[in-house]
C-alpha cells in the first residue's frame, strides 16, 4: 500500500522516523555519495538503541547486522566506518535534525502532553580545549507523564538558556503541540517574555520563584503567612526510594489579583494571567541526615494542590528520568565528541533512541532493553516497528 494511503495509526514509528529523516538536507556532493543520509541516520539510531555509545562501535554493529538493516533500507554499499560516520555527523545542520525530531515525536505520539518540563543539561566532556570551545548545553522539553522527550535546543552554555527556551517553545507550539499543557521551567525563565510565549501557545506556565526574584518571592511568602483560614488548598505527599524518605506539603492560593493590581510598582515583574501561587515544603531524610527546604512557584493555571504537586514532582523527576538515564545508561557524559556538530547531533540521536526504547511494554529496565536489542534483532525490530497507540 502506498504510504500516502496508509492511515497514520497503521504506520510504525520507524516508518514515520524514516519519513522525517528524509527531510534533512545532505551536505555532501550528490555525485560522490555512497551511503545515503537516511541509511546513515538509521544506522546511528539503531546502533545507539543496541547499546553502542560511539561511532566505531556503531559501525562495527552495523557491519555485523547488515542483513537486519537491509530489511528497512538498501545499504547497497554496506555501512561506513566509524571515521566516516564521525565526519558526516559533524556536518549535519543540528537545527534541521532537532526540527525533524520534534516533528517525528508529534506524529508518532499524537496525544498532547499534559505536563511538560523544560530543563538544561551540560555534556561535560564535549568541550574542545584546543579550540577554546565550551561543552554543549542542551535545553530539553520532557513530557513528564509519558516520560517522552519532546524536543531540544543546544546552546553554548547554561547562561544562554534564556535564548534557547523561546526557540524551543516556538517549535513545540507548532500545530497546537502545547495546547492545554502545563509547562514548568526553573527560575531562570521566570520572566514576562517566556510566560507570554507559553500563554500564546495555548498552554499554562508553572515558573519557579527563587532568590533571583527577591521582591516577588517576599510577596508570595508574606501572602502564605497571612492567608486566612480556608483560603489555602493543601495536600501532603510521601516518597521513598534510593535511601531517601521525603514528605512534601503542597499549598496553593488562587486569590492572586494583587499580582497584577495597581499596587504593583513600575518596573516590577509582571507575569500575564497569573492565577495561583504554590508553596512546597519538603522534609528529606537520607540515613541519619535530615534537611528541609521550601520552594515557591507561580502559575497561570488555577491549580489545586494535587495537580500542583504532580507538576512539581514531574519537573524534579526530569533529573532521574531523563538526565540520569542519559548519563548512566547512554553514557552521555563520557562522550568525547567535540568537533563540528557531532556532539549536538548525537545528543538528538540519544533522544530518538530513548523514546523508542521507552515505548516497549515489557518490564525490563532501559539498560536491559538496550542490551536485548543488541543481542536479538527480533527485539530491536519490535522496538522500531511499534505501532502508534
Amino acid at each position: 500500500m502506498p504510504p500516502s494511503l496508509v492511515s497514520p495509526l497503521e504506520r510504525s514509528r520507524l516508518a514515520i522516523l524514516l519519513d522525517h529523516l528524509s527531510t534533512i538536507d545532505d551536505p555532501r556532493d550528490v555525485r560522490r555519495i555512497m551511503h545515503p543520509l537516511a541509511e546513515i541516520l538509521l544506522l546511528v539510531v539503531c546502533g545507539t538503541i543496541a547499546d553502542c555509545d560511539d561511532y566505531d562501535a556503531i559501525a562495527d554493529w552495523g557491519d555485523a547486522h547488515l542483513d537486519f538493516l537491509r530489511r528497512h533500507l538498501p545499504f547497497t554499499d554496506g555501512v561506513p566506518g566509524g571515521r566516516w560516520l564521525t565526519i558526516l555527523m559533524n556536518r549535519i545542520d543540528p537545527s534541521l535534525f532537532q526540527a525533524a525530531f520534534t516533528a517525528w515525536v508529534r506524529e508518532a505520539w499524537p496525544d498532547r502532553p499534559d505536563f511538560v518540563a523544560i530543563d538544561g543539561k551540560t555534556s561535560r566532556r564535549s568541550h574542545d580545549r584546543a579550540a577554546g570551545g565550551a561543552p554543549i548545553h542542551l535545553v530539553s522539553a520532557f513530557a513528564t507523564t509519558a516520560r517522552l522527550v519532546l524536543g531540544q535546543e543546544a546552546v553554548a552554555d547554561k547562561s544562554n538558556e534564556l535564548t534557547a527556551i523561546p526557540v524551543l517553545l516556538a517549535r513545540l507550539a507548532e500545530q497546537d503541540g502545547l495546547r492545554g499543557a502545563l509547562v514548568s521551567i526553573d527560575a531562570i525563565a521566570t520572566n514576562g517574555t517566556i510566560a507570554t510565549a507559553i500563554r500564546q501557545a495555548g498552554a499554562d506556565y508553572l515558573l519557579a520563584v527563587k532568590a533571583n526574584q527577591p521582591t516577588l518571592r517576599a510577596d508570595i511568602e508574606a501572602c502564605f503567612e497571612s492567608a486566612p483560614p480556608g483560603s489555602v488548598d493543601a495536600h501532603r505527599e510521601h516518597d521513598k526510594g534510593h535511601g531517601r524518605i521525603e514528605q512534601r506539603d503542597i499549598a496553593v492560593i488562587r486569590e492572586v489579583d494583587w499580582l497584577s493590581g495597581e499596587r504593583r510598582f513600575p518596573g516590577e515583574l509582571r507575569l500575564p494571567d497569573a492565577a495561583s501561587i504554590v508553596r512546597v515544603c519538603a522534609d528529606i531524610q537520607r540515613g541519619q541526615t535530615r534537611h528541609s527546604e521550601t520552594r515557591y512557584y507561580i502559575s497561570s493555571a488555577k491549580l489545586d494542590a494535587v495537580r500542583a504537586g504532580q507538576a512539581v514532582r514531574g519537573h524534579w523527576g526530569i533529573e532521574n528520568r531523563l538526565h540520569w538515564v542519559l548519563d548512566v545508561t547512554f553514557k552521555e557524559d563520557q562522550s568525547r565528541l567535540r568537533k563540528g556538530f557531532g556532539a549536538r547531533n548525537m545528543a538528538v540521536v540519544r533522544h530518538f533512541a530513548l523514546n523508542l526504547v521507552r515505548s516497549a511494554s515489557d518490564k525490563r529496565s532501559i539498560k536491559l532493553r538496550r542490551k536485548a536489542a543488541a543481542w536479538k534483532t527480533d527485539y530491536l525490530q519490535q522496538l522500531l516497528m511499534c505501532q502508534i497507540a
